[in-house]
């Protein structure tokens, strides 16, 4: 339907004077001169691999407006990009990207993409070594108000390891997503989906897989090993 590092351990001194999910800056991360010219230099030639990789048609299609398939709800992390999960996400997929991968803290965004875009699918995806699931399992009293308020709408248990708290975040999105957009479910016009993205091979899968693992919220495996079936047999039950 859609197309398709290492743990840093700190000293115990660093880490009780951070946040419980915060890294400290590593060095190319400073805003040299140089560093800041060699990223935007990077930029450009990839740009212009991009550019001449394509054809002209191409952006000209792009450019007649926007038809995506699917309103993508991913985290903020940067280890989590599109182009894990697709080839050519331009124009298929309205990208959203938030601490946690959340619908309350993006709702505008994800209303446009399913009520002014009409996409027929609605894809929330965490991932793996969450770090706003670490934070929300742990303390994060320090932290600034603006992000306080984001972590503050992730309701997960605390005793949870970090991919149970991703996957049961990723359900609670879906949950919430299927209240809000009841009608346009019951009628068919959407789908709502959960995904983890595994790419530390916490579920022992192989690293780097896409998992689905929410439905309309159906979550058995078995079931959701056959989503055209499941889905039909959903939209029986709904009328």
């Amino acid at each position: 339907m859609l197309k398709q590092l290492p743990i840093l351990l700190f000293a115990l001194a660093i880490s009780l004077t951070q946040p419980a999910y915060a890294q400290p800056a590593p060095e190319h991360a400073k805003a040299e001169a140089s560093a800041v010219s060699a990223f935007l230099n990077d930029l450009s030639a990839n740009n212009g691999i991009y550019m001449s990789a394509r054809r002209i048609e191409f952006f000209s299609d792009l450019a007649k407006g926007q038809r995506p398939f699917a309103t993508v709800v991913s985290c903020s992390d940067s280890r989590v990009h599109s182009n894990m999960f697709s080839r050519a996400p331009e124009g298929q997929l309205f990208m959203i990207r938030n601490i946690g991968n959340q619908l309350t803290t993006a709702e505008g965004s994800v209303e446009y993409g399913v009520h002014h875009l009409h996409s027929p699918v609605l894809m929330f995806i965490g991932h793996s070594r969450c770090g706003a699931i670490a934070a929300v399992s742990g303390n994060y009293s320090k932290e600034s108000e603006a992000i306080k308020r984001e972590l503050d709408t992730i309701n997960i248990s605390s005793n949870l390891n970090n991919m149970d708290g991703v996957q049961a975040n990723v359900h609670n999105q879906v949950s919430a997503a299927m209240i809000k957009f009841a009608d346009e479910i019951r009628k068919g016009e959407l789908v709502v989906i959960g995904a983890v993205m595994d790419f530390a091979d916490d579920i022992h899968s192989g690293a780097g897989k896409l998992h689905i693992i929410n439905v309309n919220g159906e979550s058995d495996r078995n079931k959701l090993g056959n989503v055209k079936a499941l889905l039909s047999e959903k939209r029986l039950r709904a009328h």
